[in-house]
């Protein structure tokens, strides 16, 4: 429901707040405060909360109880569901309230109880989050995340800080992450697991620590990859999991073989290039 002013404002609350939402869906229970800026097209379910600074895509829809605060960019055509929470203040001890971010893409859906938290001033104040995710029940990004896009984190999972998510990696039910850890793309976590280190692009983990189990044969198929592809990085899997090599022999043994220099494969060596935390193996 929308109520529209002679000025073009539409009233989105019960308590008299008002923001430019040209063409919305605004419940009438809805606060949204004045300083938000709706695009066409946006719902808004009932008793959701929409503070100043926040700037939603057009398209998207806010579920009931949904509490945003800003500084907040949300992209097209997101679903939020009930009772999601995004761009509140970091967990951290160090934050004393300077103007951080929290930047999200588009078509991502955000399942019930969801959380995504703005970032600290450690690294560019901004907590980032891709497009065509999807985030089940209760799961969180902490600050200072990077998300890429068409990502899976299932239910209850948690993300500390700073930790940073390749593109189409699932992350399974239950699972907690430790900050400053990166999981490669076309990854699996699998449920329950507690990551401590970097899972390498590829590969699957379980277990509390986390250890590799293998390639994630399944994601590799379902992202197009044909045979040869998928035969070259089970080679450059081999040298640097199964041969007792050092990263850097591996490396070397990945190079001085002309057949694996793909874009896949060289994007597994730049990820064992950039890891702080060793990799789980």
């Amino acid at each position: 429901m929308q109520v529209a002013t002679s000025d073009g404002l539409v009233v989105g609350s019960a308590f008299g707040h008002h923001a430019r939402m040209p063409d919305c869906d605004i419940h009438p229970t809805a606060v949204i405060h004045p300083q938000a800026e709706l695009e066409a097209g946006v719902e808004v379910g009932a008793y959701a909360v929409i503070g100043p600074d926040v700037r939603i895509g057009a398209g998207t829809i806010v579920g009931p109880h949904a509490v945003l605060e800003g500084p907040l960019r949300l992209g097209p055509r997101n679903h939020l569901a009930a009772h999601v929470t995004l761009g509140l203040p970091p967990q951290d001890d160090g934050y004393a309230g300077e103007p951080t971010e929290l930047v999200i893409g588009s078509d991502n859906r955000f399942r019930e109880f969801f959380t995504a938290h703005r970032a600290s001033t450690k690294e560019d104040g901004v907590t980032r989050i891709g497009s065509h995710n999807l985030f089940m029940a209760y799961s969180h990004i902490g600050h200072d995340g990077r998300i890429g896009d068409r990502v899976t984190i299932s239910n209850a999972s948690q993300l500390a800080g700073h930790v940073q998510v390749e593109n189409r990696a699932y992350i399974s039910a239950v699972c907690g992450v430790h900050q400053f850890v990166r999981i490669g793309s076309l990854s699996m976590v699998g449920g329950g697991a507690v990551v401590t280190q970097d899972v390498a692009p590829y590969c699957t983990v379980t277990g509390n620590r986390a250890r590799l189990r293998g390639l994630n044969h399944r994601g590799l198929q379902r992202a197009g990859l044909d045979a040869g592809e998928r035969r070259r990085i089970r080679q450059a899997y081999d040298l640097v999991f199964r041969r007792g090599l050092t990263l850097e022999q591996a490396r070397q043994a990945i190079a001085d073989d002309p057949g694996l220099a793909t874009p896949w494969i060289e994007a597994l060596v730049a990820f064992m290039t950039g890891s702080d935390r060793g990799l789980v193996r």
